[in-house]
């Protein structure tokens, strides 16, 4: 058990695998070399004669790895790369003016800001060093804040947002989207924001990052678990269907009989040519007043004796003529848009010759999810 929980603890130590390919780390490299080289060169011109002394900060070297490697993070937006730097500088020089050990002095400087950071909701790992590099190098005037570590951050942050813009990256990158949940949303962004009180650590991703990567993360898991159903595995075999002209009476009655709520409508070859639904027959009546509904319907089902007649007398003068058909060997994850979003309730599968082979309802497809992604 002691060898288990030495392993486990070092494996802790371990760096876990990059997910980014060569492109992206090309993109990275490249335009953090450019946006210093841009930030050197123009801050060394306006330093002028005083470019014997400080014009470049070495902090801005790890901002920039956040600017151009990880423009997502929280961590790197402008204000935070602006505001951490600045405000992180200023604690150092007042920590370099008024605290004679450096060694006290650099870590109260460190201290203090990070919580200055956290409260201007600035937080950016290179501000804890551009506050020792005030206390190391005992920078003791504040004009110092304004350059070079505002400016070196804001024309890097330029940088970034015209590199970033142009190599197809958002930069700024919005951390908080405003946008109303979907009514069948499996969870919301105050679950998220709950589930982060919780943890009560700093993540390095933007809630909205967050919740798209767990809906994504989620319909990959549905296609890996449903992808190797397909719509044969799940369908009825035996569909009952009607032809073009088989009366409202008889459709009616198999419909009640059978306890389903649609039917297909199949030609002689058994080609699927429209759907009749109950919903099909209520639209035939008028509901504008509920009472006398069953007498209504009774009055449509039922045959016109006479030659002539006003009202629909088969099920093909009340079908659905623009059916959905799927075809058998089609993976089941395909129909997840049809069913959530396009408002189907039953799907007629036809075989390779375009024959109706079954039919795929709402329950049958929320039965295989259940199967598939449901507990073992």
């Amino acid at each position: 058990m002691r060898f288990e929980a030495f392993l486990t603890h070092a494996r802790a130590w371990l760096p876990g695998r990059t997910t980014v390919d060569a492109r992206e780390r090309l993109r990275a490299v490249a335009g953090a070399g450019l946006g210093l080289l841009v930030t050197a060169l123009l801050c060394r011109w306006m330093a002028g004669p005083l470019a014997a002394s400080v014009w470049l900060i070495a902090p801005l070297g790890a901002s920039a790895v956040l600017v151009f490697a990880v423009p997502a993070s929280p961590l790197a937006q402008p204000w935070a790369v602006i505001g951490g730097n600045t405000l992180s500088a200023v604690v150092g020089i007042a920590a370099a003016n008024w605290i004679p050990d450096p060694a006290l002095g650099a870590a109260v400087a460190v201290a203090a800001a990070i919580g200055l950071m956290f409260s201007a909701r600035c937080l950016h790992p290179p501000g804890g060093a551009a506050a020792l590099l005030a206390v190391l190098t005992h920078t003791t005037h504040f004009s110092s804040a304004l350059f070079p570590f505002f400016t070196n951050s804001l024309l890097l942050v330029l940088a970034g947002v015209a590199y970033n813009s142009l190599t197809g990256r958002r930069y700024p990158h919005v951390q908080v989207v405003a946008r109303p949940p979907a009514s069948d949303a499996r969870f919301s962004q105050a679950d998220i924001d709950a589930v982060l009180a919780r943890y009560n650590q700093v993540l390095d991703i933007s809630r909205d990052d967050l919740q798209s990567l767990i809906q994504q993360t989620e319909l990959e898991s549905y296609k890996r678990r449903l992808g190797t159903l397909h719509c044969a595995d799940i369908m009825s075999r035996t569909p009952v269907s009607v032809e073009f002209g088989t009366p409202l009476q008889e459709a009616w009655a198999l419909m009640h009989e059978r306890r389903i709520k649609a039917l297909p409508i199949t030609d002689r070859t058994r080609r699927v040519v429209g759907i009749v639904t109950q919903a099909d027959f209520f639209r035939q009546l008028d509901l504008q007043h509920h009472e006398g509904i069953a007498g209504k319907l009774r009055d449509l089902i039922r045959a016109t004796r006479t030659v002539m007649s006003n009202k629909p007398e088969v099920v093909g003068q009340i079908m659905t003529r623009q059916v959905r058909v799927a075809s058998a060997d089609r993976p089941v994850v395909d129909l997840v848009p049809l069913f959530s979003e396009g408002g189907h309730h039953h799907i007629p599968i036809i075989d390779g010759e375009k024959r109706l082979a079954g039919m795929i309802t709402q329950s049958d497809f929320v039965r295989a999810l259940y199967r598939a992604v449901g507990p073992a």
